[in-house]
């Protein structure tokens, strides 16, 4: 049997006092906590749970959206009325009363630097790194467009400009993001060509997170995995996180028809639930996926989402239970 090994989303909750005192020097100890706490916890691969993408302007959304899309060059995020009408008017949009911004001009890099936030992180830890991506598709999505024809179009002019911002980030691990299309399944037939466009700068090892959502401790898109295989495949990664734990592993046998060469990452932590879960649950999450797939299919076992929105001491628990529940997988599987 191959190694499993484990590691989170991305996000972790904002430690309270940078909420409170955002200041560099704060900012950068909240990334040691985090990473520390990772560490501690025993996971293989880590992040600094999008603490540096923190801003007191967004802080609910930590990061996933606003850092991407203010500093674009071609986009405003002073928005009218009318302009919250529009946007509110859209029946595809219906989770979010916001547009995260108005494209009135060709997209552009504008000031974004993603390459500073990877710097800042880097050599705070001697274990593997993984730097997240949104995705443009979903980038795309969040956006009130003036200027671009149709959504495909404003999602190819997202991905020119994160390709171009990967190209410097030498992590061993980079994550594209997208918890929009698994509920838009019919843009599928063209989402992975953007998808790609931003995979082509990246030099580490690419994978791809794709979930249903999460806010409040709701699944915030409809959808199933069944229409998102053929996307999958498409998609030039060579892993994938996908969420399992709080849908169920009933779609688990449709994985059968996934691309060889792409390393399966099967969620066995539910993170729209504060209970942590033990060991034993963990194991036997990782158990039927297992005989489900086959052991050497799962390659990775992680929460089903970012813990952004759950208390520190919850999202701690269920790193430990993670780490414990493969530990015991692997060691002696346990009994149903």
């Amino acid at each position: 049997m191959r190694s499993i090994l484990t590691t989170v989303v991305g996000s972790y909750p904002v430690p309270d006092w940078l909420r409170v005192y955002p200041s560099r020097p704060n900012l950068r100890d909240a990334v040691l906590t985090v990473l520390k706490t990772q560490e501690l916890a025993g996971l293989d691969v880590i992040t600094d749970g999008e603490i540096s993408r923190f801003s007191v302007d967004h802080p609910e959304t930590n990061g996933m959206i606003e850092t991407f899309v203010r500093p674009l060059s071609g986009v405003r995020t002073v928005l009218t009325r009318s302009e919250l009408e529009e946007f509110a008017a859209r029946s595809d949009m219906q989770f979010r009363s916001h547009p995260a911004g108005v494209v009135y001009g060709d997209v552009g890099e504008g000031t974004m630097n993603l390459l500073e936030s990877w710097e800042f992180v880097k050599n705070l830890s001697e274990k593997p790194l993984k730097f997240t991506v949104t995705s443009p598709y979903m980038l795309a999505k969040t956006l009130l467009d003036q200027r671009y024809a149709d959504i495909r179009e404003l999602a190819w002019a997202l991905a020119e400009v994160l390709r171009r911002q990967v190209e410097g980030i030498d992590a061993p691990y980079v994550q594209i993001d997208e918890a929009n299309l698994p509920g838009n399944p019919g843009d599928a037939m063209w989402a992975h060509e953007v998808v790609n466009r931003v995979l082509e700068g990246v030099r580490g090892d690419r994978g791809m997170h794709l979930c249903f959502g999460n806010y409040g401790g709701q699944a915030i898109q409809r959808g199933v995995w069944k229409d998102m295989i053929a996307f999958i495949n498409n998609v030039q990664v060579s892993h994938v996180v996908l969420e399992f734990a709080r849908r169920g592993y009933e779609e688990l046998p449709l994985f059968r028809e996934l691309r060889g060469d792409i390393e399966l990452g099967v969620g066995v932590i539910d993170i729209k639930d504060n209970e942590i879960e033990t060991p034993e649950t963990v194991a036997r999450r990782i158990e039927r996926a297992a005989e489900i797939l086959g052991a050497d299919r799962v390659r990775w076992v992680h929460p089903d989402c970012g813990f952004w929105m759950l208390p520190r001491t919850v999202a701690d628990g269920k790193m430990h239970a993670l780490v414990a529940g493969r530990d015991l997988f692997i060691g002696a599987k346990p009994k149903r």
